[in-house]
C-alpha cells in the first residue's frame, strides 16, 4: 500500500516571497486509489494561528498535527475559473475572529461525527466548516492537505482516479465531472503531536482505535477504509517494540510497581505485555491480509499473511488466509501446505477441506491439458 497520508513528489518550492507550493500523491478512498494535485499560494509575511493562541508570522512553521482538532471546510468548484479566483482572492483574506477565540472555539468542540459513504470521494460535509481529528483517517485526502496548511490558509485540490472501471467511480451528483476540484480553508487547530513525540501509552491508545475503526470499516464494506487503518496501526505499534520488549525485561511486577509509583501517569500509560503486543500484530497483518484478498492483492494478501502466521502460528484465520492467496498466485503446494495446517488446528474445517478437494481438482484438470498437449507433440 502506497502511504495515503504523505505528498510523494513536491512539483515547485516555495520561494522567498510569494510562492506557488504544488504537491501530488496518491490517497485512499472508499472506491479505491485518488491521485490528488494541491496547489497552495503563500505571501511574505502571511499570518498563522500557533497552538498556544498567539500570532506568529508563517515561518514559525506550525502545522496540524497528529490528534489536532482541524476546523475545516471543503467546497466543490464547478470550473478551474473559479478556483483561479479563489485562490488570486486568498491573499487578502484573514481570520474574522481574534486567534485565541478561534483556538478556544476548535479546543471546546468535538469532531464531527460522520460516516465515511461508498458514493463519495471527499468524506467530508461539502460546504460546511466541519471539526476533523487529524489522523483517524476520515477524509485521507482532506487529512493529508491539512498536515502541510496553516490556520487561515486555504489551497485548491485536483482529483482524479488512478486506474479506470467501477471500483472507482463515483456516482454522487455533486462530484459527477472529473477530474475533481475543490478547495480547502483551514480555519484554525488544536495542539497536536508527531508520533516521535507521544508517549508509549499514547501510541498504544491510536494502535487501538485504529484497529476498531478498520473493523468497522470493513464491516460496512469499506475496504479500502479498512486497510488504511489497519496499516496505520501497524506503523504505530512497530515503533512499540523496544518499550515492549523492555517491560518484558523488567518484567510485570516491576512493571506494576513503577506505574503505581508515577504520580504523573494515567490509564493512556498502559502498554501491551509482550504476548498482547504479538497477538495484536498477528491481527493486524491478518486482518491486512483479509482486506487485501478482497481487492485482489494476492502477492501482498500472502506477504501480510505469512507475518501473521510467523507471529502466531495458532492464528487458524491467517492460515486460511494464507492458503487463499497461494491459490491466487497459482502457488498449489504452498496452498495445500497451508490448508493441512488449518486442519491441523480445526480438524474436519469444511473450509479447509473444500480448498483441498479444489487444489485436487485443479491439479488433475492442469495435469489433463498437459497430458493432451503432449500426446499431441508426439502423435
Amino acid at each position: 500500500m502506497m502511504d495515503p497520508v504523505h505528498p510523494l513528489e513536491t512539483l515547485h518550492g516555495i520561494g522567498d516571497h510569494d510562492g506557488v507550493d504544488v504537491t501530488s500523491w496518491v490517497s485512499v478512498c472508499p472506491r479505491g486509489l485518488w491521485k490528488v494535485q494541491q496547489k497552495r499560494t503563500r505571501k511574505e509575511g502571511q499570518q498563522t494561528v500557533a497552538y498556544s493562541g498567539d500570532v506568529t508570522s508563517s515561518s514559525s512553521g506550525y502545522f496540524p498535527r497528529l490528534g489536532s482538532l482541524c476546523r475545516v471546510r471543503v467546497r466543490l468548484k464547478a470550473n478551474m475559473d473559479e478556483t483561479e479566483s479563489s485562490v488570486s482572492d486568498h491573499g487578502n483574506e484573514k481570520l474574522s475572529v481574534q486567534p485565541d477565540q478561534t483556538v478556544t472555539e476548535v479546543t471546546e468542540a468535538v469532531e464531527t461525527a460522520f460516516p465515511r459513504c461508498q458514493d463519495s470521494v471527499l468524506q467530508v460535509l461539502l460546504g460546511d466548516w466541519t471539526t476533523l481529528r487529524l489522523g483517524e483517517g476520515q477524509c485521507d485526502i482532506t487529512e493529508a492537505c491539512l498536515e502541510g496548511m496553516r490556520a487561515g490558509e486555504k489551497c485548491e485540490i485536483l482529483l482524479s482516479p488512478v486506474g479506470t472501471g467501477p471500483d472507482v467511480s463515483v456516482s454522487r451528483p455533486a462530484e459527477e465531472h472529473l477530474p475533481l476540484r475543490a478547495t480547502v480553508e483551514l480555519q484554525a487547530f488544536t495542539p497536536g503531536k508527531e508520533s516521535w513525540e507521544m508517549s508509549p501509552g499514547e501510541k498504544w491508545e491510536w494502535v487501538k482505535s485504529h484497529k476498531e475503526r478498520g473493523g468497522v470499516r470493513f464491516r460496512s464494506g469499506d475496504v479500502w477504509g479498512a486497510t488504511d487503518s489497519y496499516s496505520r496501526a501497524l506503523k504505530l505499534l512497530i515503533t512499540l517494540y523496544g518499550h515492549v520488549r523492555e517491560l518484558e525485561k523488567k518484567g510485570q511486577e516491576h512493571e506494576a510497581e513503577e506505574q503505581r509509583d508515577t504520580s504523573n501517569v494515567d490509564k493512556t500509560q498502559h502498554l501491551p505485555s509482550a504476548n498482547e503486543f504479538k497477538t495484536i500484530k498477528a491481527e493486524l497483518h491478518s486482518n491486512l491480509s483479509l482486506c487485501q484478498l478482497k481487492l485482489s492483492q494476492p502477492e501482498q494478501a500472502k506477504a501480510s499473511a505469512t507475518k501473521a502466521t510467523e507471529l502466531e502460528p495458532a492464528g487458524a484465520k491467517a492460515w486460511y488466509r494464507l492458503g487463499q492467496a497461494c491459490q491466487m498466485v497459482n502457488e498449489l503446494e504452498e496452498a495445500k501446505r497451508a490448508f493441512r495446517k488449518l486442519l491441523e488446528l480445526q480438524p474436519e474445517s469444511p473450509a479447509a477441506l473444500k480448498a483441498l478437494k479444489d487444489i485436487v481438482s485443479r491439479e488433475k484438470e492442469t495435469n489433463a491439458q498437459l497430458g493432451l498437449r503432449l500426446s499431441k507433440m508426439f502423435s
